[in-house]
Formats: structure tokens, C-alpha cells, sequence
């Protein structure tokens, strides 16, 4: 696949954690590279090669800098980003220099929700097909990690990168152009990174802005920009549409129909939940306009169990079943994983406040939840949103909320972690939430 060229080195990495010392790595065999980070992340040990600058905000290095390369979690208001703006020097993101630098076919998969589990799950049904693919991006392997000579020679040129793409990813992208692009949905977060719902709407949206004609735009049928009040996309990609009975890949009559072809019965799927039943017919969608055989698909659909941190279903203990629902950061990912459940939940909810309230969540807490138990410095906000509703107790912390739930909870019920919160202001990321939710269930 043809790529812009690489912006000039020497190049200024800023913020080292896994993506930035990813894309530092790859940028070696391209010129000077120089990495800072305004903390001291544990990748930059790793970094050879790199000139590294820890607890540093970079600004006096941009001197010696032709391109600013930033890591996803790093925001616009830094310093150093600011400068560089200022200055007239190039700024791009991770997954831009990574998508030049990796000249093979590309699905990206972007939404508010269920970006993680469709990932997977696409990458899941290439294997059932037989085909080579990669999944990378914001799931946990960074994309750049697959760039530079020897790994492209490992990958092959006939490998699919299967990419999730995440709103701080997409915003620093200017040619990002895959040659599919899922989008999931849509829904109100990151406003405390993006300011406003319609600037994060853009920067999901620029994931179909520079495809060409031969790619794949599949979006929600909600959104189809063919409907009426469709969104307007950018770009010049073939629309695909899932959802409703008149999209390509139809929900009707329990069961996903792919142009008019019944494919597989919802009651098949091995995902639970009904959000689920719209990521599995969003990656049929993907994965069948972009050839993929019918019946590789209908295999994954079935035997795909889903991520880590995402409706895991950890244990049950005397008759309670325990979910590590963790990479559930905001409210409409939280409503989803309340309404998986008839009733009975104990939820577990709170962290990081990410702006925007949680009177999204009232309805599906009051039909589902018997106690909700709140955790982090969003246990205010949310029990100002909820309490009329439903029982609230501030609990603190989340070995304090497990506690109270499991003690409430009674056979044939669910203890639910599914925070509709960040996690920054007691753990390191939502992995570090759900190991912990999950080491207290292994440890009852």
C-alpha cells in the first residue's frame, strides 16, 4: 500500500509510555529521535537508541526538533505541544507516522463503545478465515510496535492490521486513510480532553476523511449519511451500513442478515448482552465487505468470548457472579453492561471524572440494580445524579465497595464493577482497576 512520507527528522517523542516507546523505537531507522516525558514511565528503560529526557517538559528541545511526535494521552495544552504549535514545527500523532510506516491493508475501528471486544473480534475472524492479521492500536499493543523492517518482514505484506483508533489518536492523524473504517457509535465523552461533544465527534469522524473510493465506510445505520439525518462523512469510501432492517447487515427476526441472507441467530453468539449483538453484527458488516467469507465469520461469532475488562465474568461464590466490567469509563458503556443483566446488580461505579454527569445511568440503575456503591472522587456527582433512584453508598474505595456488595448480595445475583469513570484517581489505567476487582474476587 502506497504512503505519504515520513515529516522530517530529528524527531521530538513526547510522552514515552507504551506508544510513545513504541513509535520511538520505529522511528530509529528514520532519523535523530529524542523522547521526553514529563514523568518517568517504566518504557523509557527500554528506550536504545533514544536521546531521553524524563521529568521534563521539552520545550527548550523543540530546537532541535523539525517534527513533534505525541503520544495519544498527551493533550494540546501541553507546553511543549503549545510551543510547537506556535513555532510552525510539525505535530502528528502515533498512529499517523505508524500507519506510514507499515505499508499493509488496514481495518480501523473506532466508536465511543465496544471498540476493544470488535477489535478482537475482527482479529478473531480473519484467523477463522485462514488469514494473516495483526491486532494493534489502543488495545494494548501499539501499533508502531509492528513497524520497522525485521517486523514487516514477520508480518508479511498479505497481513491484515486490525486497529483500534481512538478519538486522541484520530485527532492528531491528517492521512490516516484505512482501508476500512468501523465506526460504532457515538456517544458524549472525553469532554475533558475535546471541550465540546461535536469536536469529538470530528475527530472520530476523521477516521473515513482521506479513503478513497475502493475503501469501506461502515457506520451505524443511525448515521448512515444516505439516511435523511444521516452524518456527513469526508470522504469518498463505499458506505456500509448495520443495524436496522434496511442496512446491509441487518438485525431483524433474532438474527443478522447480510444483504438479505440470514446469517447467523443472535441467540448463537457467544457475547453477552445486547450491545454485544450490535458489535458482532458491526464486525460482520467490516469483516464481509471486506471479503471475508460468510462462514469464517459465523464461526467466530460463535466461539468469541470477549476482552478482559469487559463483561468478564470472573467467578461466581455462593451463587453470586462477579463481572469485571472496568473498561467501562463512561456512561453509555456503564447503561450497556447494566442492562446485560435481568436484575439483581450490586454496581460498583465511580473514579476519575471525565466531565459531562450520570443521569444517563438513572433508568437502567433503577431497573437492574439493587445497590449502587460508589468509589473515587465521581461518588458525589453520581450520587447527586442517582440517589432518588436507587440505594447509593459512598464507599471510598474499591476494596470498600467489593466489600459492601458482596456482604448485600445474595445468590442469583451479580456483583458489577462498571465504573462510567476513568480510573486515574486511584489506579494507573482501567487494566490496573479490573486486576485488582479481579484479585479480590479470586482472593474470597
Amino acid at each position: 500500500m502506497r504512503r505519504p512520507a515520513l515529516p522530517q527528522g530529528p524527531y521530538l517523542v513526547v510522552g514515552l509510555a507504551r506508544s510513545g516507546a513504541a513509535i520511538a523505537l520505529a522511528l530509529r531507522e528514520h532519523g535523530e529521535v529524542i523522547g521526553v516525558d514529563a514523568g518517568e514511565p517504566a518504557e523509557a528503560a527500554g528506550l536504545e537508541g533514544v536521546e531521553v529526557h524524563l521529568a521534563h517538559d521539552g520545550v527548550d528541545l523543540l530546537e532541535r526538533a523539525r517534527t513533534v511526535v505525541k503520544s495519544p494521552g498527551v493533550p494540546n495544552e501541553a507546553a511543549v505541544v503549545e510551543a510547537a504549535h506556535g513555532r510552525g514545527v510539525v505535530v502528528t500523532g502515533e498512529l499517523e507516522l505508524a500507519w506510514r510506516l507499515i505499508p499493509n491493508r488496514f481495518v480501523a475501528v473506532t466508536g465511543t463503545n465496544g471498540k476493544t471486544t470488535t477489535t478482537e473480534l475482527l482479529g478473531e475472524i480473519w484467523r477463522a478465515a485462514g488469514l494473516p492479521v495483526a491486532v494493534a492500536g489502543n488495545v494494548g499493543t501499539p501499533l508502531a510496535s509492528l513497524a520497522g523492517a525485521e517486523r514487516g518482514r514477520a508480518l508479511g505484506p498479505e497481513a491484515t492490521i486490525v486497529c483500534e483508533a481512538s478519538s486522541f489518536q484520530l485527532e492528531d492523524s491528517s492521512a490516516f486513510a484505512p482501508e476500512c473504517a468501523l465506526l460504532l457509535n457515538l456517544a458524549e465523552d472525553h469532554l475533558d480532553r475535546h471541550g465540546t461533544l461535536d469536536a469529538y465527534r470530528e475527530a472520530k469522524l476523521s477516521v473515513f476523511a482521506n479513503q478513497r473510493p475502493e475503501d469501506v465506510a461502515v457506520v451505524p445505520s443511525a448515521l448512515d449519511p444516505r439516511a435523511e439525518r444521516g452524518i456527513a462523512l469526508q470522504g469518498q469510501g463505499r458506505v456500509v451500513a448495520f443495524g436496522d432492517e434496511s442496512a446491509e447487515l441487518a438485525l431483524r427476526e433474532g438474527a443478522l442478515w447480510w444483504e438479505g441472507v440470514r446469517l447467523i441467530a443472535t441467540s448463537d453468539l457467544r457475547l453477552r448482552g445486547a450491545h454485544n449483538v450490535e458489535n458482532a453484527a458491526a464486525a460482520a458488516a467490516a469483516a464481509l465487505a471486506s471479503g471475508i467469507a460468510a462462514e469464517a465469520v459465523v464461526e467466530a461469532l460463535t466461539t468469541f468470548a470477549g476482552v478482559p475488562h469487559r463483561l468478564e465474568e470472573v467467578a461466581e461464590r455462593d451463587g453470586v457472579l462477579y463481572v469485571n466490567d472496568s473498561k467501562a469509563t463512561n456512561v453509555a458503556s456503564a447503561r450497556v453492561a447494566l442492562e446485560a443483566f435481568e436484575g439483581g446488580v450490586h454496581a460498583i461505579l465511580g473514579g476519575s471524572l471525565k466531565g459531562g454527569g450520570f443521569a444517563g445511568l438513572r433508568a437502567s440503575a433503577a431497573a437492574r440494580c439493587r445497590a449502587c456503591y460508589l468509589i473515587g472522587e465521581a461518588a458525589e456527582r453520581i450520587e447527586a445524579d442517582l440517589g432518588d433512584a436507587i440505594p447509593t453508598l459512598r464507599c471510598g474505595d474499591l476494596e470498600t465497595a467489593f466489600e459492601a456488595a458482596r456482604a448485600d448480595a445474595r445468590p442469583g445475583e451479580v456483583v458489577l464493577l462498571s465504573p462510567a469513570c476513568a480510573s486515574f484517581d486511584q489506579f494507573e489505567d482501567y487494566e490496573a482497576r479490573g486486576d485488582r476487582f479481579r484479585a479480590l474476587v479470586e482472593g474470597l
